[in-house]
């Protein structure tokens, strides 16, 4: 059992062998689909988004709606955040009205979205302030990871605090590693989106000569994809690209985002990363052409120049 807070609220965590009290905050393309994960398995759920609207099928599921983070996280023994920049994690955590100001001594909060190493540790620290637990644990996989639960979920924090939440985590996703202390995590994450950044502009430009050179780009595809050169991003994202279906998975905007943590983690420990940055260019080209809500793909609309 854990001591009360000065509030005088509590809560004992135990592996989950029965429904726990979960507050939820974050109703996007991902966080929708990752939030139902938990409410089908049993848990009972609390849940705010910025507009409500984006809330009502949890809530026609049987989740309860909060006005605020702060109301999300009150007696909530777990506490999930999906949403979409850091400054809204930031708001989320630590604001005003944010899950620290409530979440019960004892409780952990779970911020999945990708954002900085830097406020990851920010965050825990603040949480352990208070008795809570704090674990950054960003995913990857995409709308399509979200929607059937096959998710990477990177982990960083306290080793116990993680293996309280693992049962839950893996409800959301099939591979859970804990990669060490706060901030490690979003590292790992920073990691997957330079392997995509840059394998998405090779699929980008090799499927550019191919059209280029009369070639049928879906023949090529069924070649190379059986060869050295086969990608998740090849198989479910190049035919995406040559459909000019260019619906997001995961938006540009935030992509540039994330290539922006990369190349700042990047700097902090000396490495110059040239692919990242012809990359990080290149998405923000993108952005200003328009595409911004688009998914990654799109890059295909704008480069190479037609």
């Amino acid at each position: 059992m854990v001591s009360g807070n000065d509030e005088g609220r509590s809560v004992t965590l135990e592996r989950m062998e029965s429904p726990v009290r979960i507050g939820w905050i974050g109703t996007g393309v991902m966080g929708l689909s990752m939030a139902g994960h938990l409410i089908r398995a049993g848990h009972s759920l609390r849940v705010h988004s910025r507009t409500r609207a984006r809330a009502e099928p949890l809530i026609a599921l049987g989740a309860q709606w909060a006005d605020s983070p702060a109301d999300a996280a009150a007696d909530a023994a777990f506490t999930f955040s999906m949403v979409s920049m850091p400054a809204d994690v930031e708001s989320v955590h630590l604001g005003s009205a944010g899950t620290l100001q409530t979440a019960p001594r004892g409780s952990i909060v779970i911020d999945m979205t990708t954002s900085t190493p830097a406020l990851a540790a920010q965050i825990e620290t603040r949480a352990r302030e208070r008795g809570v637990a704090a674990l950054d644990a960003p995913v990857t996989g995409g709308d399509v990871g979200a929607r059937e639960a096959r998710l990477s979920i990177m982990v960083g924090g306290d080793e116990e605090a993680s293996a309280r939440a693992e049962s839950l985590l893996r409800l959301m996703g099939k591979t859970v590693i804990l990669h060490g202390p706060a901030g490690s995590g979003q590292l790992a994450k920073a990691v997957n989106q330079i392997l995509i950044a840059s394998t998405m502009v090779g699929v980008v430009e090799g499927l550019a000569l191919a059209q280029k050179s009369a070639l049928d780009p879906r023949k090529v595809l069924e070649s190379v994809g059986a060869g050295a050169a086969g990608s998740w991003t090849l198989a479910n994202l190049a035919p995406r690209m040559l459909r000019g279906d260019f619906a997001p998975g995961f938006r540009i905007e935030h992509f540039v985002k994330d290539l922006g943590v990369a190349l700042e983690a990047s700097e902090q420990v000396g490495l110059s990363l040239a692919g990242t940055e012809l990359a990080h260019r290149l998405y923000t080209s993108a952005m200003a052409a328009g595409l911004a809500d688009r998914g990654t793909h799109a890059l295909a609309a704008v480069h190479p120049s037609r």
